[in-house]
């Protein structure tokens, strides 16, 4: 059992997700949105890092993830993201959490099969794969996206280095 969290980081709301993997199922844990009020960008940031660790020392998760920044059209606002992501991460970092990074194209793929996913169609399998029937926020579910892309990753990289023995032989 390893509880994952995935963070969907953003400058006025941060989506986060928790899924517990065992063996292999994946079990939905909580969710849920940062919301930062209209205030300065640094204690939007302080926001952040402060319901990062909340959700931390609530769920104990062992692993978390962070999506990487897409570049837009508008700097400022990549910039934006960046400092919010920033946040995220030392908030997991605080807690002596490693962060694994996922573009937004490898989360829709690890989930839906397709990096070209619809918001729609991410949330429809998130929904699927954990049994939820509840209407999820569009940050959360993406957080939990995240968290799912991590435990999938995390649980075949677990495989790759449990196989410690190679046949050599050519099979005709």
């Amino acid at each position: 059992m390893a509880i994952f969290l995935g963070i969907d980081p953003g400058s006025r709301v941060t989506g986060y997700g928790l899924v517990n993997a065992v063996g292999n199922r994946l079990e939905f844990v909580g969710c849920g949105r940062i919301k930062t009020s209209s205030e300065s960008q640094p204690e939007r940031l302080k926001t952040i890092f402060d319901g990062i660790c909340s959700v931390i020392e609530e769920f104990s998760p062992q692993y978390a993830a962070v999506e990487e920044v897409f570049m837009g059209k508008n700097a400022a606002s990549a910039l934006k993201l960046g400092q919010a992501r920033g946040s995220a991460m030392v908030g997991c970092l605080h807690h002596n959490l490693e962060v694994g990074e996922y573009s937004a194209r490898m989360v829709k793929l690890a989930v839906v099969g397709s990096g070209s996913a619809t918001k729609a169609q991410v949330q429809h399998m998130v929904k699927a794969i954990l049994g939820i029937d509840d209407t999820l926020a569009e940050d959360a579910s993406d957080g939990l996206a995240i968290a799912i892309c991590h435990a999938n990753t995390h649980a075949s990289l677990i495989k790759i280095a449990g196989a410690n023995r190679f046949s050599r032989k050519r099979f005709k």
